[in-house]
C-alpha cells in the first residue's frame, strides 16, 4: 500500500479510490468484490503527522473487524501519545510494544537461563558456573515463573534466604542475576532490570592458613590407604596437589595428561587460568608421585583425576568442597576449612621459608602487578622449581616423612 497513491491492487483487480470517513484523519477503501454484510468490505487507513511529516498507516478490513469508529478511536490515542510526549505515536511503534509485552509475558526464567547460555555464557571461562549458580538458586525457585513477573522484592527475598547459608554466596547470585536480567533487557524481554539499587553486604576475607599441626592430620586423612576417612581416592589425591602446588582447585580438578610435559612441568593453558595466562608449574618428587599414583585409576580417562560418576569427565570444585565439608571434624580438626585455604597455606608457608614475594606470587599463578607485569617477562620456572622444592622438604617434616636434623653440639672449654 503507497503512502500518496489513489489505487491499490489485490492480485489484478483494483481496490477503490481513498474515501474520507466523518471522523478526520480516517479513510478506507473498498474491496470491488468482497462484501462484509450489505456492504463492500472496507478496508480502513489512519493519517498522522509525526516528526513533521504526513503519514498513512493501514489497520484492517471491515471483514476483520475494523470499523469507522474503532480506527478513529486508535488515532485519537495515538495522537493523545504525542501530544503528552510518551507512548506510541504510531501503530507501528504500538505493535513493537505490544510484541515486547506478549514477549514479556511468554519468557520463563528458565527459558531466559538457557538463551543467556546458549548466547553469552557457553563462550565465557566461568560460563558453565554461573549457569549451574542459576540452575541451582534461581531456577529451582523460579522455574515457571515469568521475567517480567519477577520484582525487586523477590529478589531480596531470594538473596536474603542464600545469605543464611553463605554471604559470599549470595554476593555471587547477586551479580550473575544482575548479569542475567540485564541480558533480558538488552534482549527486549523486560524493559528494566529489578536488580537494580540493592546492595551487597560486605564479606570478610578469609584469612585461614592450617597450622603444622592441622597440615599433618589432613594430610595423614589423604592417605589413601586411610580407610578411616570415607572420601573417594581420587578426591584425595586432588586435595593433596592444591597443598603440594598451590593451585586453584578448578586447574586442579581440570588437569590433563597432555598438559604433563617429561621434564617435570605442568603447563596449564590460558584459557583455564583465572589470569588468561599460560602458568608452568613445576613437579617436585611429592607432586609427580601423587599424579603417579592418580595414573592407577584414570589411565584410561583424558583428565588426571577423573570423577566418581563420569568416567569422560574430571572430579569437580564441588567434589572437592564437599569433601572437605563433610569430614573435616572426623579429620581432628577443630576450625573448618576449605580446598582454598590449602592454597593459602603454601603462599605463607613460602613466604616464612624465605621465599621472595614476586617467586611466590608467580608459583601460584598471580600477575605482578603494575609496571612489574609490564616490564618483567621472567617465567621464573627454575625459582619456582627451587621454592616448592622448599615446601615440599618442610612439608616432609611437618607429616613426619623425614626426620629433623639433629643439631651438632659443640662443647666448649671453660
Amino acid at each position: 500500500m503507497g503512502q500518496n497513491g489513489n489505487q491499490y491492487k489485490t492480485g489484478d483487480k483494483q481496490i477503490s479510490k481513498r474515501q474520507s470517513c466523518k471522523h478526520p484523519g480516517v479513510r478506507y477503501r473498498e474491496h470491488p468484490i468482497r462484501k462484509h454484510g450489505v456492504r463492500p468490505d472496507r478496508y480502513f487507513i489512519i493519517r498522522l503527522f509525526v516528526d513533521g511529516k504526513s503519514i498513512e498507516e493501514g489497520l484492517g478490513w471491515s471483514s476483520e473487524g475494523w470499523t469507522e469508529i474503532k480506527a478513529a478511536t486508535l488515532r485519537a490515542e495515538l495522537v493523545e501519545n504525542k501530544r503528552r510526549g510518551e507512548g506510541p505515536r504510531t501503530l507501528r511503534e504500538k505493535r513493537d510494544l505490544d510484541n515486547a509485552a506478549r514477549r514479556e509475558k511468554t519468557h520463563t526464567v528458565e527459558e531466559i537461563i538457557e538463551e543467556f547460555w546458549e548466547v553469552e555464557l557457553s563462550k565465557q571461562k566461568s560460563g558453565a558456573d554461573r549457569r549451574r549458580i542459576l540452575k541451582k538458586d534461581v531456577a529451582s525457585v523460579w522455574s515457571t515463573r515469568r521475567v517480567a513477573d519477577i520484582k525487586r522484592r523477590d529478589i531480596v527475598l531470594l538473596l536474603d534466604n542464600i545469605e543464611k547459608r553463605s554471604k559470599s554466596t549470595r554476593n555471587h547470585v547477586h551479580s550473575v542475576l544482575s548479569r542475567l536480567f540485564n541480558f533480558a533487557a538488552e534482549r527486549g524481554i523486560i524493559e528494566d532490570s529489578p536488580c537494580t539499587r540493592i546492595r551487597k553486604p560486605k564479606e570478610k576475607s578469609r584469612s585461614r592458613v592450617l597450622s603444622d599441626e592441622e597440615i599433618k592430620l589432613v594430610w595423614a586423612a589423604l592417605d589413601t590407604k586411610n580407610k578411616a576417612v570415607d572420601i573417594y581416592v581420587i578426591t584425595k589425591l586432588a586435595l593433596k596437589t592444591i597443598l603440594l602446588t598451590g593451585q586453584r582447585s578448578g586447574e586442579v580438578c581440570g588437569m590433563t595428561w597432555e598438559e604433563l610435559t617429561p621434564d617435570g612441568f605442568w603447563t596449564i593453558p590460558a584459557g583455564r587460568m583465572k589470569e588468561a595466562e599460560t602458568h608452568t608449574v613445576p613437579l617436585c618428587p611429592m607432586a609427580r608421585e601423587v599424579i603417579e599414583e592418580a595414573e592407577t585409576f584414570s589411565s584410561d580417562c583424558h583428565y588426571v583425576f577423573r570423577s566418581s560418576y563420569k568416567d569422560a569427565s574430571p572430579v569437580t570444585r564441588a567434589a572437592l568442597s564437599r569433601a572437605v565439608v563433610r569430614h573435616w571434624k572426623i579429620m581432628g580438626i577443630e576450625e573448618p576449612f576449605t580446598p582454598h585455604d590449602l592454597r593459602r597455606t603454601l603462599r605463607t608457608r613460602l613466604a616464612e621459608l624465605g621465599v621472595s614475594d614476586i617467586v611466590a606470587e608467580k608459583v601460584i599463578g598471580h600477575k605482578l602487578q603494575g609496571m612489574l607485569a609490564v616490564y618483567n617477562r621472567h617465567g621464573y620456572d627454575k625459582e619456582k622449581r627451587d621454592a616448592l622444592k622448599k615446601w615440599e622438604k618442610k612439608l616432609r617434616l611437618i607429616v613426619g616423612l623425614d626426620k629433623p636434623v639433629a643439631a651438632k653440639v659443640i662443647k666448649m672449654k671453660g
